[in-house]
């Protein structure tokens, strides 16, 4: 793997901390680079003008954002460092950022944010550079399954979606009205023109939201909801929900059927390619649903995948395959949510309710 750093300018991450992990990263076989196509970069910036100073090519490319804050006195719990490592992480346009608070009521410590919402502590002390090798290391090799192909060949009995898309529309009114999914982001709020227009290239989403659900329409098809969309009000088919009828590993592109005219600038969830694995090894399974929730006593993953990852598909469709009944079985994606199979959006909504809490274990 090829590694590198960008920004920096003295910054207390620059020193020594940027050295340590290029330490720990050369000594397992990886190469730093100065110039080139790289796998992994790591962005050195600060809390006080947060930005990404390395200019993404595409997806592919793994960003790691190395943030420092002098003092954590101004953040009153836990939950409002989480918002406030939160707005780095967009601001950054970053897979991961490393807050480092030096001190204060949160210093001494370095947290892990990630797009799911992860959330962890790791202690500033020796040694951190090795930790942030370990965790960063195999979501850079991950393979990212994102890119869409729109095709208007989506059947004109199918242009306002039929009753497994109706069905998709109503449960998404259904999942927000559980209060399990945190507030569409608004990223105007936190990035300039330039930046809105880079992240939908690199990553084609306009907005942030969480959670997705999907529901199979036949041996070959899936109806899902979209990217960055309001599950709450699922309308329109090729922009909210869209019929999914193919995948292309060697380009790690899935295919969208859409109808003649659709403007396409919209995708489908970046989780596409777990729910396609999913259908496509279990023909039993008519819907899932993923939500930023858990549940007691359920298998997790064993990594901290980045989502709309081919790894973290093939270890939630493991899991789901080692349940006695995988048509009806829940995966944790460690610290960060449930992957639920059932039968139908129905049955999965009638196994949960009741079942599930926001309190999401920090797993190491």
């Amino acid at each position: 793997m090829r590694f590198a750093f960008a920004g920096g300018n003295g910054s207390a991450a620059s020193e020594p901390l940027a050295a340590d992990i290029r330490s720990a990263l050369t000594a397992r076989g990886h190469e730093c680079v100065d110039s080139g196509n790289v796998d992994l970069v790591f962005n050195l910036t600060d809390a006080a003008n947060p930005r990404s100073h390395y200019l993404r090519p595409d997806a592919s490319v793994f960003v790691a954002s190395l943030v420092d804050s002098d003092s954590g006195d101004g953040w009153d719990d836990r939950e409002a460092l989480r918002n406030a490592s939160y707005g780095l992480l967009v601001k950054t346009m970053s897979n991961v950022v490393i807050h480092r608070v030096r001190e204060g009521k949160h210093g001494g410590q370095a947290y892990y944010v990630t797009p799911e919402l992860g959330f962890r502590a790791e202690s500033d002390a020796n040694g951190l550079g090795e930790s942030i090798a370990d965790f960063v290391t195999p979501l850079a090799e991950a393979r990212v399954v994102i890119e869409n192909d729109l095709v208007e060949d989506l059947p004109p009995a199918l242009h306002e979606g039929d009753e497994a898309a109706r069905a998709l529309m109503a449960f998404g009114r259904t999942l927000a009205g559980m209060n399990l999914l945190p507030s569409v982001f608004d990223l105007n709020a936190l990035l300039s023109e330039r930046d809105m227009r880079m992240l939908h290239k690199v990553f084609g989403i306009k907005q942030l939201s969480y959670g997705n659900l999907s529901v199979r329409r036949d041996e070959n098809s899936f109806w899902m909801s979209g990217r960055g969309v309001n599950k709450g009000d699922l309308k329109h088919i090729g922009s909210d929900l869209f019929l999914v009828t193919g995948y292309d590993p060697a380009r790690a592109a899935l295919r969208l059927s859409v109808p003649p005219g659709t403007d396409k600038t919209g995708r489908v969830s970046v989780d596409a390619i777990e729910h396609w694995k999913v259908y496509e090894a279990l023909p039993d399974v008519g819907a899932i649903v993923h939500v930023h929730a858990w549940m007691d006593g359920i298998e997790a993953t064993t990594q901290s995948w980045p989502c709309g990852t081919e790894q973290l598909a093939d270890e939630v469709l493991a899991i789901i395959q080692r349940q006695p009944d995988p048509t009806r079985a829940v995966a944790g994606l460690k610290n960060h949510g449930l992957t639920i199979t059932g039968t139908s959006l129905e049955d999965i909504f009638e196994r949960i309710d009741g079942k599930l809490t926001q309190d999401i274990p920090v797993l190491d």
